[in-house]
């Protein structure tokens, strides 16, 4: 049942934000920086590793769970090194997940063509 619950958990959350784009004005970069700011907010109020527990890969790979990512980061940081940790503790807890994605779309921007490229060589 895990499986199911994380494909409906992460499906719903892809739901609200397309009818969120479709049938709003807000834009994409907004509703971004609001799962991820979601994610912070419920991680503080200790509402989010329930969530966590329950959606599994549902809660954790989208923008939530890097909402989630970056207040926990911070939290273990500011214990360990007090208030320092506030600003280092965010980065070193996603580093790994940030650095993976700018690796693996430099692979594929050198492995495939976007169409965008594409019809820039049509002109």
């Amino acid at each position: 049942m895990t499986y199911v619950y994380s494909f409906l958990v992460g499906g719903l959350l892809c739901v609200v934000a397309q009818v969120l784009i479709d049938k709003t004005k807000i834009t994409p970069a907004y509703i971004l920086v609001g799962y991820v700011c979601t994610g912070v907010l419920l991680s503080a109020v200790g509402l989010y590793e329930p969530f966590k527990d329950f959606a599994a890969a549902g809660a954790t790979v989208p923008l939530t769970g890097f909402g989630n990512l970056l207040a926990t980061g911070v939290r273990e940081a500011v214990a360990e090194k007090g208030l320092f940790g506030a600003l280092t503790g965010g980065l070193t807890a996603t580093a790994a997940g940030i650095t993976a994605t700018v690796c693996f779309a430099f692979l594929f921007s050198m492995l495939f063509k976007s169409k965008h490229n594409l019809l820039l060589a049509r002109l």
